[in-house]
């Protein structure tokens, strides 16, 4: 069924970041003198170049929305909070802390980057918040809080005068006065030490105390309490590596039920586990798979079928995966086919061998359902990505691009339309994309139609009105 083109009042609402050219982006340029990184991100107003490290590399909404993390190759992590003095869903800065330092493993010769991999915020109990960032050896719990910062206002000495013993009396204690409130960043714990290759998810448990972390052949279980021991839960590791087949991609915990996860791979298939069969969980409960038609295969069958995310939706009833070329809602209650595939990149079929060679089939798209379940959201390139419904009827294609907030500083109804341009796959000139532009990370607001998607080194806000 050929997808129906509507509007559903999406529009721009704010973009935190550099305004130019993803082609000025380089890895040679620096900051301007006195300049922050923070400031470039929040500010936006500088149209100089942009180090690598400014590049965002994850976005993600709290459980409230009215907090928003992003992290980037450069370690940082970057908070916004929700600005309730504006009408409709706008962001301000809230506080920048380095959350990951670059590292060398003397044992293998390896240099460990800063970059951080993924954020995940825990559920607020208090007036701090936590958050787990990590990188790709090392998870940290974050401890965000407002301190007070207090001054001496007053002491023996505030006068000018000396005390002389016959004044002793009259000594007093110096009194504190708030002088400021800071935003501080500490880090509270630091889980090292527990994967031998790259972790690419982690996910926190519905029951508050714990958390998985996935790398390529291995799922930890951790208690967020205790940093220096976790449990293996999944080991895909061969006794000979010359026997690998796959490797996991992502993992999550299963909304409702605590002793339920799954994680996906790259042989396409996503397996859910049930930690209470066994202390090891080899053996997946439910394997989710759909054969592939001898027809299509090809060369690159392998690794476009491999899925570079998994989410479940907020009732843990679907399961949302996406793969190179599409997107795919399953039902949990139905393993061997998805209740529906998306399209995304059906019209790059031809060009899978330029891809390959350029390297952009690795590409790994997220994907996430919106906060009541009834819509999903995936990239692509060009800097837009595509808001379907739960049945793939409709596509909504949006464009994170400088269009957008030039179309609200002029703020006409004709240019307001270029924040939400149409796109029909069949009149794409393939040609013509740009593949150095792509939404790879976006969040979805938890309970309203607001998104928030990363663009190389700007920070995109759509709100639905």
């Amino acid at each position: 069924m050929a997808m129906a083109e509507v509007d559903n009042g999406w529009k721009f609402a704010q973009c935190f970041g550099d305004k130019g050219e993803v082609e000025d982006i380089t890895e040679d340029s620096v900051l301007l003198p006195g300049q922050t990184a923070r400031q470039r991100l929040v500010l936006g107003q500088y149209r100089v170049p942009v180090p690598d490290t400014d590049i965002i590399s994850t976005v993600e909404f709290d459980h409230t929305g009215d907090y928003l993390a992003t992290g980037d190759k450069g370690g940082r992590v970057v908070l916004f909070e929700r600005n309730d003095g504006k009408k409709g869903c706008e962001y301000k800065f809230y506080t920048e802390f380095q959350s990951h330092e670059p590292e060398f493993d003397y044992l293998k010769s390896l240099e460990i980057e800063e970059k951080i991999n993924k954020i995940k915020w825990c559920k607020r109990q208090n007036a701090a918040h936590f958050l787990l960032s990590t990188n790709d050896k090392t998870i940290k719990l974050w401890k965000v809080f407002e301190k007070s910062l207090k001054v001496v206002a007053e002491n023996n000495l505030s006068d000018g005068l000396r005390p002389s013993n016959g004044q002793l009396s009259n000594l007093k204690l110096p009194k504190l006065t708030h002088h400021d409130t800071i935003i501080a960043a500490v880090p509270r714990k630091v889980y090292a030490n527990a994967h031998a290759y790259h972790i690419n998810s982690i996910s926190i448990n519905s029951d508050g105390e714990t958390y998985i972390s996935a790398d390529d052949l291995r799922i930890n279980l951790w208690n967020l309490n205790i940093s220096d021991q976790s449990f293996n839960i999944v080991d895909i590791k061969p006794v000979n590596m010359e026997e690998l087949t796959e490797v996991i991609t992502a993992a999550e915990f299963h909304p409702v039920h605590c002793n339920l996860f799954m994680y996906s791979s790259s042989k396409g298939t996503i397996k859910l586990s049930d930690m209470r069969a066994a202390a090891l969980c080899d053996q997946h409960a439910k394997l989710f798979e759909e054969q592939e038609d001898p027809a299509n295969k090809s060369f690159f069958s392998e690794i476009i079928s491999s899925i570079s995310d998994v989410k479940f939706s907020k009732d843990g009833r679907y399961i949302l995966s996406r793969d190179y070329l599409t997107l795919k809602i399953w039902d949990i209650a139905m393993e061997n086919r998805p209740l529906k595939t998306i399209n995304i990149h059906d019209h790059l079929r031809n060009k899978l061998c330029d891809l390959y060679e350029n390297d952009c089939i690795f590409d790994k798209f997220e994907c996430t359902f919106s906060g009541d379940g009834q819509n999903v959201l995936t990239g692509s390139y060009n800097n837009y990505f595509h808001i379907y419904d739960r049945d793939g009827l409709t596509d909504i294609a949006l464009q994170a691009d400088k269009s957008a907030f030039k179309a609200k500083r002029v703020g006409s109804t004709k240019n307001k339309m270029l924040s939400r341009k149409s796109m029909k796959k069949e009149e794409i000139n393939v040609d013509a994309i740009d593949f150095n532009k792509k939404i790879l990370h976006a969040s979805w607001h938890p309970n309203e139609n607001s998104i928030a998607v990363a663009a190389t080194n700007n920070l995109f806000i759509f709100t639905c009105v």
